[in-house]
Parts: C-alpha cells; structure tokens; sequence
C-alpha cells in the first residue's frame, strides 16, 4: 500500500488523479445524466481536488498510526 500512496503523491499521480477525475466528471455529465450523472460529477472533483492540491486521499485514510 505504501508504494500505491508514494507514486500517487508523485507527479504522474497527481495527473493520473487528475484525469480520472476528469474522466468521471464527464461520465457523469454527458454519459449518465440526470441525478446520478450529478452525483458521478461531484464525485470526480474529489480527485481532481486532492491532485491539484497534492496529498493522496489514501494517504490520509490508511495514514501509519503513531506509535
């Protein structure tokens, strides 16, 4: 799981997150449609959010405990 976290706070994971944000964004705006193609929408600005801004969500969720 660390080496997941540690490429997607790299560069290419900020943009790999970025993209798939992206992705869902239009999934949900021109493919789906309707209420679930919103929620589909607001969904995919998570990853675009958290790419631009750098921190992996994983990061945060799986984050070592101290001990």
């Amino acid at each position: 799981m660390k080496e997941l976290i540690n490429f997607m706070q790299s560069g290419w994971g900020r943009v790999l997150r970025v993209v798939l944000g992206l992705v869902l964004v239009y999934v949900g705006w021109v493919v789906l449609g309707g209420t679930v193609g919103i929620i589909v929408a607001i969904v995919g600005l998570l990853p675009i959010v958290m790419g631009i801004w750098g921190p992996c969500l994983l990061g945060f969720v799986f984050k070592p405990a101290s001990a």
